[in-house]
């Protein structure tokens, strides 16, 4: 069973850091296709922040451009989000989620992904 765990969410000041970890289960981050960090603000959609291929191909949403950083270590079955620079506007629950169709195209679509974590609050204050 597929089971992702986020970490790392917390309160911080505008201009501030913080690491967001994803721990995919055991035996299964080999055969995942691509791993993406969304967010939900309070009222409004989830949207895709960055995405990770099983290549090493990235993608990021125009906001965080610059500013945040995906990256995964299959060591350690975890992605991570490196998230510098935070903005209020950033505040709002981070999920990761994986897709495993090989066929994947578009790793930013959304609905693509299959399992879902639990979510991790960030609270940027200004």
């Amino acid at each position: 069973q597929v089971r992702l765990v986020e970490s790392g969410g917390g309160s911080v000041q505008a201009g501030g850091s913080l690491r967001l970890s994803c721990e995919v289960s055991p035996g299964y981050m080999f055969s995942v296709t691509a791993v993406g960090w969304h967010r939900q603000a309070l009222g409004k959609q989830r949207e895709l922040v960055a995405a990770i291929s099983s290549g090493g191909r990235t993608n990021y949403a125009d906001s965080v451009k610059g500013r945040f950083t995906i990256s995964r270590d299959n060591a350690k079955n975890t992605v991570y989000l490196q998230m510098n620079g935070l903005k209020p506007e950033d505040t709002a629950v981070y999920y990761c989620a994986a897709n495993y169709n090989p066929l994947l195209t578009n790793m930013r679509i959304m609905a693509s992904y299959e399992y879902w974590g639990q979510g991790t609050q960030v609270t940027v204050s200004s």
